[in-house]
């Protein structure tokens, strides 16, 4: 019997891995996500009058191979045992290529160098990943070692796996606090950031909805500033049962605003901005970029929000009659991870997009040298440490976008086992220092996804998880990828098989 397990252990270990979801999820960073990234900013166009019309386009992305630049200035690849050795950062450098424009007149396009990347072990652009196990003893590597993690400054560090609520989804669930007897939580995401709603309905029948900066807006107010305007339109897109149409009237007839425009009005002013010019603009704005962003964000998409949030609706009132069981949050088909490469694309969103990002720099730089009455080349006003430095900082202390800590981690080396455990590690975003009891407690649908014993004892106990040793973790599909399977399937044409 133990030779049989460990002849399926070795198995396991030789066709899936134990810790290979978080390469696959780092490959696909620097194969799709970073390409991405750049695609969607496309454009810079840094503000020079005196030149004309100028821009800046973002073309092709390419990453180099791990390397280190030596005290004389030469450049060299290298392997992970020398960054550890020698206290380095296993990383290589990224380019980009860029093509000025002036008066829509392209120049010729080069090659930039933006910043390095710390690499992970194992992935693809690591050299061990393509060595025998023979090349890896001979160069002194482990040729047992799993990879999965980085070499920061000479320590070897992790990105745990976080474990967050299913985007995109509306969980309802009853809670009688205060005033407050159901609620509905939506959390929408788009390009790696999370836009949270709440609509609560109220022990006297009224729903509001909280997002962004707006607090407990009446849901009929933003329904018909999405563009259903007649309260028969309303009703009958939460829906055609006469039950539920009657525990809504009530919020129709505390609310007065008879256009969508009137609407729009009344949300300006619920966030209190008495300019009514300013009010109008602020209000759409919000309903367009942080209302449901993961529907989209353009005016064409608000008739989607509002079918969305009326089928929110309907959910918040078949729970108070009765009609359907409150969801469970902590259902693991509620739950999401996130792994290297989600981590690392907010990570680099920021720092390129940021208030103060790279995009930020070059677009300042340039109109800074222009002054001077000379054109400056592209590599000159690209500060790539910059961006180097930030990355590297981040996985160095673990402090992450959004206040997060102890995203990245040293990784423990006492034992095999408690490094490869260490690397299966799942982390609850919620704070130690709270009961979170029902949050603590082993699940039911924890069952050959989470190690049902292994938890460290305090304050962590419960919030801190470890994957099982036969679980993999599956990925998920965009929204485009998933709408064209569905339109194929309605179709009746047969899918071909996924690997």
């Amino acid at each position: 019997m133990n030779y049989a397990f460990l002849t399926l252990l070795d198995s396991l270990v030789r066709e899936k891995g134990f810790v290979r979801f978080q390469i696959n999820s780092f490959n696909d960073f620097i194969t799709r996500r970073i390409p991405k990234i750049l695609n969607e900013i496309g454009v810079i166009k840094p503000e020079v009058p005196d030149l004309g019309e100028f821009k800046i386009k973002l073309g092709e992305f390419k990453i180099g191979s791990p390397s280190v630049k030596e005290a004389d200035g030469s450049t060299r690849e290298i392997l992970p045992l020398e960054a550890r050795q020698r206290n380095l950062t296993y990383s290589a450098s990224m380019y980009v290529e860029m093509t000025p424009v002036l008066n829509n007149i392209e120049s010729d396009s080069v090659v930039v160098n933006f910043g390095d990347l710390p690499i992970m072990v194992k992935s693809k652009i690591c050299p061990l990943s393509t060595m025998s196990r023979e090349e890896l003893i001979r160069v002194g590597e482990d040729p047992d070692d799993q990879g999965g993690y980085f070499i920061v400054n000479g320590t070897e560090r992790i990105l745990v796996l976080v474990e967050e609520i299913a985007p995109n989804r509306i969980i309802t669930e009853k809670v009688n606090q205060g005033n407050i007897a159901e609620i509905a939580r939506i959390h929408s995401e788009k390009d790696g950031y999370v836009q949270r709603h709440l609509v609560e309905r109220r022990q006297d029948g009224i729903i509001t909805i909280s997002f962004a900066n707006i607090t407990r807006l009446p849901i009929a107010v933003l329904l018909k500033a999405l563009g259903l305007e007649s309260d028969k339109e309303i009703v009958t897109a939460i829906s055609l049962d006469p039950e539920i149409q009657e525990e809504f009237y009530l919020n129709l007839f505390e609310v007065e605003v008879p256009t969508k425009e009137t609407a729009i009005d009344e949300i300006g002013k619920h966030i209190k901005i008495p300019q009514k010019e300013y009010r109008v603009d602020r209000a759409t704005k919000l309903i367009d970029k942080y209302l449901l962003p993961h529907l989209g964000q353009n005016p064409s998409d608000r008739i989607d929000k509002a079918f969305f949030l009326a089928k929110a609706v309907e959910k918040l009132i078949k729970l108070h009659l009765g009609k359907i069981e409150e969801d469970d949050l902590d259902h693991y088909a509620n739950k999401r991870l996130r792994l290297s490469g989600d981590l690392l694309e907010i990570l680099l969103r920021s720092i390129l997009l940021g208030k103060w990002g790279l995009i930020t720099r070059i677009t300042y730089n340039y109109q800074k040298l222009t002054k001077r009455g000379r054109l400056p080349p592209l590599q000159a006003i690209i500060e790539s440490n910059v961006l180097t430095n930030q990355l590297v900082s981040a996985l160095a202390i673990g402090s992450w976008v959004g206040g997060r800590t102890g995203v990245s981690q040293r990784l423990e080396q006492g034992s095999y086992i408690k490094a490869i455990s260490h690397m299966r590690n799942v982390l609850s975003p919620l704070t130690s220092t709270q009961e979170h009891f029902e949050a603590r407690e082993l699940h039911p649908t924890h069952w050959g996804k989470l190690c049902t014993s292994e938890t460290p004892e305090g304050a962590t106990i419960g919030l801190r998880k470890y994957l099982g040793i036969t679980a993999e973790v599956t990925y998920g599909v965009g929204e485009k990828e998933l709408k064209n399977i569905l339109s194929i399937v309605q179709k009746g044409v047969m899918l071909p098989k996924v690997k």
